[in-house]
């Protein structure tokens, strides 16, 4: 006997098994497709993207090969820094307008030198400045100059100071030392240099500082100095 199925007390049929479709084999036109699928069509490459592509792997290459070279030869030939110091200097005239107002009158001789035996350099910018006890009195601009091996450059710097705010302690001091016939500035000077060897060159920016001490004016002549020059 075929046994007969219960029906369910709650309303619902029993689930029949869900039947599995069959899968013939897979035909001539499936593998076609797959095989369009797979295999995409070659295009051939632009020449300019090749062009463009070789171009810029030279470029890259020049450009690495020259940072070497620079470098080789920095640390073999390692050049100095120019030099800069105040070779005479002279104060013509200093006095306060009131008790606030500084105005000054310097005038020295900046002396450049290239200490490199086989490197040329050239000053692309030059900046000096004039402090007294870290305050800046006057600032001057001078035109660039080239400087072969072994060359010194004497330039006359004329520095005028008019109608400088000064702190009343910083007053105070400039008339202690005017008295003292003992006058105290400070020269720093902003360099861009540009060093060539042969076709090779590189630039970088040089900071001197000098320190001068100078009688009081109308004489104000040059009593001591003491310069330095760092990267």
């Amino acid at each position: 006997m075929i046994p007969q199925s219960i029906p369910s007390p709650y309303g619902f049929q029993p689930m029949k098994q869900a039947t599995k479709p069959i899968m013939g084999p897979p035909s001539e036109m499936d593998f076609r497709s797959r095989k369009q699928l797979l295999l995409h069509p070659h295009h051939r490459t632009d020449p300019l993207v090749w062009c463009y592509g070789i171009l810029c792997v030279v470029f890259s290459l020049t450009l690495i090969l020259a940072g070497i070279a620079t470098l080789i030869i920095f640390l073999v030939i390692k050049p100095r820094n120019p030099l800069f110091e105040t070779a005479n200097a002279s104060l013509n005239s200093i006095y306060l307008d009131t008790p606030a107002y500084f105005n000054g009158d310097l005038t020295f001789l900046a002396n450049f030198s290239n200490p490199n035996q086989k490197v040329h350099i050239t000053f692309q910018y030059i900046s000096l400045e004039l402090y007294f006890n870290d305050r800046l009195v006057s600032a001057q601009a001078l035109r660039p100059f080239a400087q072969r091996s072994r060359e010194s450059t004497i330039q006359a710097v004329h520095m005028v100071s008019s109608q400088v705010l000064l702190p009343p302690d910083l007053a105070v001091r400039l008339q202690d030392q005017v008295r003292r016939n003992s006058v105290l500035y400070d020269i720093r000077g902003t360099f861009k240099v540009r060093a060539s060897l042969g076709f090779m060159h590189f630039t970088y920016w040089v900071y001197a500082r000098c320190e001068i001490e100078l009688g009081a004016p109308p004489r104000g002549v040059l009593l001591a100095r003491s310069c330095r020059t760092k990267q």
